[in-house]
């Protein structure tokens, strides 16, 4: 039986860098990690943080996947954002803000690290709810996205509404189910849109039982259809969380994802 992950949701990292904001709203933030190693001279890297767009789960849960993607070398954004359960959360809110954070991020990484030399644009890790999110970014404004890296993401709304994921995610970040929002559903949804058309990677642990892998497999296989780049690599005996943990076993395939992004 494989270790369930889920304390690294608690672990504690080290502190960011620096902290910059790209909005007025108190979660309009981002905080940033210096790479260890040499100076690079390739992109950035933005994490996007799953909870199921709610306000109990934010970017901390996320600092072991950031430090060490920075102690490998990679400069490193961790991304806040509007979440349901607070003023001010919900669609569109919450997906226009992470497409304004990755939008204004390398200017402002730019002038908290002059030091680094970054080229092209950001690589998006987004996991669970928030490789549903990096996926809607690439979607609606690719221009900005080098590549993603989806970690278990939730890819099918309608299906994550039908299977009650998380007791009424999806329901209270779009308000109701898809009957009652169909234009709200046709615009976040990644199932109802076409596929980024940046190089995408999804990861998805076959021991998964928050998010299904059988959404993954589904996404990727209409995205196949229509020839876009989207790979799916399933992770045998992985659970929601061992993607996000950089003491698993499973951590090579997250570095390698990144990889395969960053040599494209």
């Amino acid at each position: 039986m494989t270790a369930d992950r889920r304390a690294v949701l608690t672990r504690p990292s080290p502190p960011p860098d620096a902290t910059v904001r790209y909005g007025d709203h108190p979660d309009q933030i981002a905080d940033l990690r210096r790479p260890v190693g040499p100076t690079p001279t390739g992109p950035l890297v933005v994490v996007v943080h799953g909870g199921f767009w709610r306000a109990e789960y934010d970017r901390t849960h996320t600092g072991p996947l950031a430090a060490a993607l920075a102690e490998s070398g990679h400069p490193v954004a961790q991304v806040e954002y509007r979440r349901t359960g607070r003023p001010g959360g919900g669609w569109p809110a919450t997906g226009s803000d992470v497409v304004d954070a990755v939008a204004a991020l390398p200017e402002l990484v730019a002038v908290a690290f002059p030091e680094l030399n970054l080229s092209g644009q950001p690589l998006l890790v987004g996991h669970s709810a928030g490789g549903h999110l990096a996926l809607h970014v690439a979607g609606v404004a690719p221009q900005t996205v080098g590549g993603v890296l989806a970690l278990a993401p939730v890819t099918d709304l309608a299906e994550a509404y039908r299977l009650d994921l998380d007791q009424g995610a999806v329901a209270a970040l779009l308000g109701g189910g898809p009957t009652e929002f169909p234009d709200r559903y046709a615009a976040a949804d990644p199932a109802m849109r076409p596929p980024p058309p940046v190089r995408t990677v999804i990861l998805h642990g076959t021991n998964d039982r928050q998010v299904p892998i059988a959404m993954s497999r589904a996404y990727v296989a209409a995205a196949a259809e229509v020839g876009a780049d989207v790979e799916l690599v399933e992770v045998p005996r992985c659970d929601h969380f061992g993607l996000i943990d950089p003491m698993a076993p499973d951590w090579p395939q997250v570095t390698g994802g990144l990889r395969s992004l960053h040599n494209d």
